[in-house]
């Protein structure tokens, strides 16, 4: 078992994204392990996320690094072999597609949604028109399943979420207005702050507030 253990840490793979089966009979070959003990030794690398799909959220001010700060953290997660993705809010005219492009013109004409597939990847343009804006939990269904969903913005809606703050902005901290804030990470030392705070460049301690607070989807309102 000893020997299985060091095996697995050097798996580069998520639990939960492949079949222990596959695990084994390409990395340990010759191993004869029940599924259970596989589970266990699985477990011991990354407890919180074994066969779970959890989400969590970044929230602060326009211009407090957000987006820097996920662009850090998605490496450091993905190196503890959990798969990761992440879901932006965006302003109400946003497009990802060009006008005079083929995809473009097929949801001018009416399309609802239009796929763009080529060998490297592919994108869903879905097109609201009129109706409502779809909810976070109902935009997460949409996605494949992952390890963890890293969301910016929807900082009004009730999931745990890590605040990033800069000083610099000017603009008050949306914790302690918003019990779903779990911690923050800022660029100056907040006192009077009510929950875990910790240096907004030390990307190793947002990484640990992220996994010790995300929640599995189900739990999430």
């Amino acid at each position: 078992v000893v020997r299985v253990r060091a095996q697995l840490a050097r798996v580069t793979t998520c639990g939960g994204c492949r079949s222990l089966a596959t695990i084994v009979g390409q990395h340990m070959p010759r191993t004869r392990l029940s599924g259970w003990q596989v589970w266990r030794l699985l477990a011991e690398r990354e407890p919180p996320y074994i066969d779970r799909m959890r989400i969590i959220g970044l929230a602060g001010w326009s211009g407090s690094g957000k987006t820097t700060l996920i662009t850090k953290l998605i490496p450091r997660l993905t190196a503890r072999s959990l798969r990761v993705s992440t879901l932006k809010h965006a302003h109400h005219g946003f497009d990802l597609d060009q006008p005079g492009k083929d995809s473009f013109m097929h949801r001018a004409a009416g399309a609802t949604e239009v796929i763009v597939s080529s060998a490297r990847r592919f994108a869903i343009l879905h097109e609201l028109r009129d109706e409502p804006e779809w909810d976070l939990l109902d935009l997460v269904a949409k996605m494949s399943a992952v390890d963890l969903v890293l969301v910016e913005g929807f900082k009004r809606d009730a999931f745990p979420k890590i605040e990033v703050h800069r000083t610099a902005n000017g603009k008050p901290l949306i914790h302690p207005d918003d019990p779903y804030i779990v911690a923050i990470a800022a660029d100056t030392a907040l006192p009077q702050a009510k929950v875990p705070v910790v240096d907004l460049d030390d990307v190793e301690a947002v990484a640990e507030l992220v996994l010790a607070n995300a929640i599995p989807l189900e739990k999430a309102e």
